[in-house]
C-alpha cells in the first residue's frame, strides 16, 4: 500500500476548501447582479446545490465519474464507490500518497461549483422547487458521466484531449445547460425593456474575489501535488486573468463604454474560466494571450443575447460557455510539450490535436444542452419551472423564501419583507 505523503495530502485538502469557497463567493457574485427583491432567491440556489451534489456525489455521482477501476466509453461500470464509498476505505491512499477520501471531497467540490453555475441564468424567475430537482438530476446524469469522458477511462480522454482543470468538463458544460434551461424558463417578464441593471456592485467585487482567490485551489489543485505544475497552474491562472480584466476594458473603450467595475469583475470571471483547461499546460505568456482573447470575445458574445432573443440573466452563456470553449480549444494552439506533454499549433504541433479539442468540448456543449432541455422540459410540463406573473413582478424572494435581502428603513418604518406588488415597492429608500 502507497504511504501517505503529509506535503501533497495537505495541498488538495487546502484545495478543496479553496474550490468550496467558490460557491458561496458565487452566491454573492450572483446575489448582487440581480436585482434587490431576488438576491435571496439567487444566493439559495447556489447554497442548496452544496447540499444536493455533496449528497449525489457520494451516493452515486462518484461512481459514474471515477468508480474503482474499469469502466467503458460512457461511464465506470464499476460501482463499487457507491452508497458510501466503501473503497475509500478498501483503498484509502493513492499512488501519489493522497488520500482517497481527500481526492474524492476535491472531485465533490467541482461537481458543486458546476451545478451553481447553471443558476444564474434563470435569475428572478425559476421556481426553487424546480431548480432543486434539475439540479440534482443534471449532476447525476450530465455531470457525472462528461466528467467521466474527460478525466478518467471515457472516450474523450482517450482521444488525446487534455482538460487540466475543467474548461470542458465544468465551464462548457454548465454554461450550455445554463442557454438549454433559460430557454425553457423563458425571459423575464419587461427584459427587453426593464430596468435589470446589478443591485449591488460592492456584492459583485467581493464575489468575484472570492471566486478569483477559490480559482487558485481550483486550477494549481488540479495538478494532484505539491509540484512545479501546480506553481505554472497557480503564476498562469493569476496572468491569463490579469489580461483578460484590461482586453475587458480596452474593448468597452473602443465600444465607446466607461471603465466600470461590472466589466473588470466581468473580465475576472472570463479570464479564470478561459485560463481553467490550460492552466498547467501552457507557458505564463500563452496564458496571457489566451486570457486577452477572451477578455475581447466574452463582452461581444455577452452582447448577442439581445440579438438572439435569449435571456440568460447573469451572462453564464457569454461567459462560461464561451470562455470554455475557446479555452479548451486553445489548449490545441497553446499548449507547450515541457509541461503538457505534447505542442499545441502555435509550437509546431499537430492539427490533429487542435481538431480532437475542439470536437470533445463541442460535443460536451450539444449533449449537456440536450440534456438540460429534456430535463427542463419535463419538469415544466409536470410540476412547473417558473413563479406567477404576479410573483415575479413583487419579487422572487418574497414568493418563493419569504424573505427580503435588506432590512432597511423606508420612510421611518423598516421593511422586513418584500413588496407584494410591484406597486407597492418604494420609490425611493432613505437612510
Amino acid at each position: 500500500m502507497p504511504e501517505l505523503d503529509t506535503g501533497n495530502n495537505t495541498w488538495i485538502l487546502i484545495s478543496a476548501a479553496l474550490v468550496l469557497l467558490m460557491t458561496p463567493g458565487l452566491a454573492l457574485f450572483y446575489g448582487g447582479l440581480t436585482r434587490a427583491k431576488s438576491v435571496i432567491n439567487m444566493m439559495m440556489k447556489c447554497l442548496v446545490a452544496i447540499g444536493i451534489v455533496s449528497i449525489a456525489w457520494v451516493l452515486v455521482g462518484e461512481s459514474i465519474a471515477v468508480g474503482d477501476g474499469g469502466g467503458n466509453l460512457l461511464f465506470s461500470n464499476d460501482f463499487s464507490s457507491a452508497f458510501g464509498a466503501q473503497y475509500i476505505l478498501d483503498a484509502p491512499i493513492n499512488d501519489d500518497g493522497v488520500s482517497t477520501a481527500a481526492m474524492s471531497a476535491f472531485g465533490m467540490m467541482f461537481a458543486i461549483i458546476t451545478v451553481a453555475l447553471i443558476a444564474g441564468a434563470v435569475a428572478d424567475r425559476m421556481k426553487f422547487s424546480a431548480w432543486v430537482i434539475f439540479a440534482t438530476a443534471w449532476v447525476v446524469l450530465v455531470y457525472a458521466p462528461v466528467a467521466y469522458w474527460v478525466w478518467s477511462d471515457g472516450w474523450i480522454g482517450d482521444l488525446g484531449v487534455l482538460d487540466f482543470a475543467g474548461g470542458t468538463a465544468v465551464h462548457a458544460n454548465a454554461g450550455a445547460a445554463a442557454l438549454a434551461l433559460a430557454l425553457v424558463v423563458g425571459r423575464r417578464i419587461g427584459w427587453k425593456d426593464g430596468n435589470f441593471a446589478p443591485h449591488n456592485l460592492p456584492l459583485v467585487v467581493i464575489g468575484a474575489g472570492l471566486l478569483w482567490f477559490g480559482w487558485f485551489g481550483f486550477n494549481a489543485g488540479s495538478a494532484f501535488v505539491s509540484d512545479s505544475i501546480a506553481g505554472l497552474a497557480l503564476l498562469n491562472t493569476q496572468v491569463a486573468t490579469a489580461a483578460a480584466i484590461l482586453a475587458w476594458l480596452l474593448i468597452d473603450r473602443i465600444r465607446g463604454i466607461k471603465p466600470s467595475v461590472l466589466g473588470a469583475c466581468s473580465g475576472v470571471i472570463a479570464g479564470l474560466v478561459a485560463i481553467t483547461p490550460a492552466a498547467g499546460l501552457v507557458t505564463p505568456l500563452g496564458a496571457i494571450a489566451l486570457g486577452a482573447v477572451a477578455g475581447a470575445i466574452c463582452p461581444l458574445a455577452i452582447g448577442l443575447k439581445h440579438k438572439i432573443g435569449y435571456d440568460d440573466s447573469l451572462d453564464v452563456v457569454g461567459l462560461h460557455m464561451v470562455a470554455g470553449i475557446w479555452g479548451s480549444i486553445s489548449v490545441g494552439l497553446f499548449a507547450y510539450e515541457g509541461v503538457a506533454g505534447v505542442n499545441g499549433v502555435f509550437y509546431g504541433g499537430e492539427f490533429s490535436f487542435l481538431g480532437y479539442q475542439t470536437i470533445a468540448v463541442l460535443a460536451v456543449v450539444a449533449f449537456s444542452f440536450v440534456a438540460a432541455l429534456i430535463i427542463g422540459l419535463i419538469l415544466k410540463y409536470t410540476i412547473g419551472v417558473r413563479i406567477s406573473e404576479e410573483e415575479e413582478l413583487a419579487g422572487i424572494d418574497a414568493a418563493e423564501h419569504g424573505e427580503a435581502g435588506y432590512d432597511l428603513p423606508v420612510n421611518g418604518e423598516a421593511i422586513t419583507t418584500a413588496p407584494t406588488s410591484e406597486a407597492d415597492a418604494p420609490e425611493k429608500i432613505e437612510a
